[in-house]
């Protein structure tokens, strides 16, 4: 399952591990995403959106 954000498309950002030796190894920053029942077009959908999206109030969640 790809880690983006439905809402803003927010993806994983890459970068390196920096050892004390100096020793440089790929990793990967994923972000926060939550799976959140939310209604799009007046349906309630099951989405994946970051955190930074549901504290900007970019999504309404569904109650069940």
């Amino acid at each position: 399952m790809a880690k983006v954000c439905s809402m803003c498309g927010k993806r994983p950002t890459y970068g390196n591990n920096i050892s004390h030796a100096h020793n440089v190894t790929r990793r990967r920053w994923n972000p926060n995403l939550q799976t959140v029942r939310a209604s799009i077009d007046g349906r309630p959908m099951r989405i994946r959106v970051c955190t930074s999206c549901l504290k900007a109030g970019k999504v309404i969640k569904k109650t069940r």
